[in-house]
């Protein structure tokens, strides 16, 4: 043919390609809300990273009203392409997040096999709950044990980091309350001495914790009995922090000038030794602020009543007898900045877990992932909570080995 004839004659026919599709597009994420009574306030993902993962093909159910302490109104996620639904429909999704541990009624919503992403909080768990997961052969996932490729706690510390500054910028607030507080500026002005800020660990929280208070013209000591740590946290602070190892009467000088006291060690009795016990609490200031920044609180200050900070803070009445409390759930009383913090992470995780195809692929590929499971098919992995749940614990390898 000519080439006239080519350019005059029937349109040459091409291939077209045409998108692919895996199973990973059909997988939901289901978001229930906090349920009655848990002072976890905290939301996983932001509208924002919605609109990120439906474009990746999932499909997210959100509880009605389940963002509200974030301030976003339901409209914004549906704009975003979740469905806003009821809580037994976000329970029957292929991965459910929820940050506290769930209660046995949802557990027994969930559907059998699939995957829960919640933080471990074994003082929140319970016996009946954990054997839940286990005879519907949940996937449960503890988000602050998954590690990435460096061997870092990429929710954990985002978390604590959060916790350590809202501490302070609530510390601050309080002090400053023209009902219930001392009226007074947690830094110092010309002529005045600033406030004092004893803070228990070196690690993320406490860190950002010190970055925040002397940021503001406080006066900041630390505390911890981990040389190495105090060491590392000295050189990232700068000559700002006083360090120190565990030294009770050195303690008990700090707290009686302390107008702010910070927790962020875990098992501090029985990692370090120390605890503030009852006598050793009569050294706070009548008003001094505290709070228990520890993944399980209660053991730095086992003679104070512990309450949640957005529970504290919600009359006057209460924040003024913040001196005889200790304060816990701080991250609750900024969730935005924590769902916006979290959205980044789950975004990263869920790419990683799409691209195992599946959760138990994931597992067995992805080693820091592997090591947060706590269930898995009907079996307690890690031995705290096969003790919650009073059965034997087990080695998730040897059942990834086999499946």
């Amino acid at each position: 043919m000519s080439e006239a004839g080519c350019s005059s004659g029937a349109p040459d026919i091409l291939e077209q390609l045409q998108p692919s599709t895996t199973d990973s597009r059909s997988l939901t994420i289901g978001l229930p809300a906090s349920g009655p009574g848990d002072p976890d306030r905290r939301f996983p993902l932001t509208p924002e990273g919605v609109a990120i993962l439906t474009d990746r093909g999932y499909r997210i159910k959100i509880e009605e009203g389940a963002a509200a302490a974030l301030h976003f109104a339901d409209a914004a996620f549906t704009r975003a392409g979740a469905e806003v639904t009821s809580r037994a429909a976000t329970l029957a999704a292929d991965i459910v997040i929820h940050l506290s541990p769930l209660a046995t009624p949802d557990i027994m919503q969930m559907r059998r096999g699939t995957m829960l992403l919640t933080l471990l909080r074994p003082e929140a768990q319970t016996r009946d709950a954990v054997r839940a997961l286990l005879d519907r052969h949940i996937i449960a996932v503890a988000l602050d044990l998954v590690e990435d490729t460096e061997g870092n706690t990429p929710f954990a510390d985002i978390l604590s980091e959060i916790d350590g500054r809202t501490a302070i910028t609530a510390a601050a607030s309080l002090l400053s309350a023209p009902y219930g507080g001392k009226g007074i500026l947690l830094g110092g002005v010309a002529g005045i001495v600033p406030c004092e800020v004893t803070i228990f660990g070196s690690g993320i929280a406490a860190r950002a914790a010190a970055r925040s208070a002397f940021g503001l013209g406080a006066m900041v000591r630390m505390f911890d009995n981990d040389v190495y740590s105090l060491r590392r946290a000295a050189r990232d602070l700068g000559q700002w922090v006083i360090g120190s190892a565990l030294h009770p009467h050195v303690v008990e000088n700090a707290l009686s000038g302390a107008d702010v006291v910070v927790n962020t060690l875990d098992n501090p009795a029985r990692v370090s030794g120390f605890s503030v016990d009852a006598d050793m609490s009569t050294h706070l200031k009548r008003e001094a602020i505290v709070f228990d920044l520890a993944q399980e609180p209660g053991g730095m200050f086992p003679s104070l009543r512990h309450v949640a900070l957005v529970d504290a803070a919600a009359s006057a009445a209460e924040a003024g007898a913040a001196s005889k409390v200790c304060m816990t759930h701080v991250g609750s009383a900024t969730p935005r900045s924590a769902a916006m913090a979290l959205t980044n992470t789950f975004v990263t995780l869920l790419h990683d877990l799409t691209a195992c195809d599946g959760a138990t692929n994931a597992l067995r590929l992805l080693p820091g992932f592997q090591r947060a499971a706590y269930t898995f098919l009907g079996k307690a992995v890690n031995r705290r909570i096969a003790r919650i749940a009073d059965v034997r614990p087990m080695d998730i390898n040897m059942f990834l080995s086999l499946s």
